[in-house]
């Protein structure tokens, strides 16, 4: 910041009088200050946008994952839910429950009062899935809660009726992932 320029345009405001060289571009003096004030001090960046309660585009994506791990809420004990019923192509009467929080859904439940019939068995388990693993996703949308796939087999172990159905074989064939995350990260520590 020696040499003084009168010409060009600054690259942060537009200024075009009393320039000064910051890396490969020019900027006035309050832009200077700025930029080398960011880049001493990057955490009052972050208080400042807090303050101005604004978040830098380029940094949105990563501030919302950020805040969505920080922030996740736990479901209440107790939540209010609504109850559909409805009927498939088979006339067979299923009863779907949304429970919400602050009037988003959080939790999707669906049962039948014939869950006892053996032929229905594997359309409740595969539909249990189906449910477990959206409300997985609506607490990720609604509460931040973090998606892993422990998360995602345990819904999917839950689901499972009975031996060898698909949530069953699901989860296993996923399940060898977690063991492959595990080489990795013991090959990781290993490594020097």
């Amino acid at each position: 910041m020696t040499r003084k320029k009168n010409h060009d345009q600054c690259a942060g405001c537009g200024q075009t009088k009393d320039l000064f060289p910051l890396s490969t571009q020019m900027f006035c003096q309050g832009c200077c200050d700025l930029i080398t004030g960011v880049i001493d001090n990057p955490g009052d960046l972050e208080r400042l946008l807090k303050m101005a309660e604004t978040k830098s585009e380029s940094r949105q994506a990563d501030d919302d994952q950020q805040a969505g791990e920080m922030k996740a809420r736990e479901l209440p004990d107790v939540l209010d839910a609504v109850r559909y019923r409805t009927t498939d192509r088979d006339r067979n009467t299923w009863y779907v429950s949304v429970s919400e929080l602050d009037g988003h859904p959080v939790e999707i439940f669906a049962s039948t009062a014939f869950d006892r019939d053996q032929h229905l068995q594997s359309r409740i388990s595969n539909l249990t899935t189906i449910t477990r693993l959206i409300s997985l996703i609506l607490r990720h949308i609604f509460l931040g809660e973090r998606l892993t796939l422990e998360k995602t087999l345990t819904q999917l172990n839950r689901s499972s009726r009975q031996r060898n159905d698909l949530p069953e074989m699901l989860a296993q064939v996923l399940s060898h992932y977690t063991k492959k995350q595990n080489l990795y990260s013991e090959r990781d520590v290993e490594s020097p």
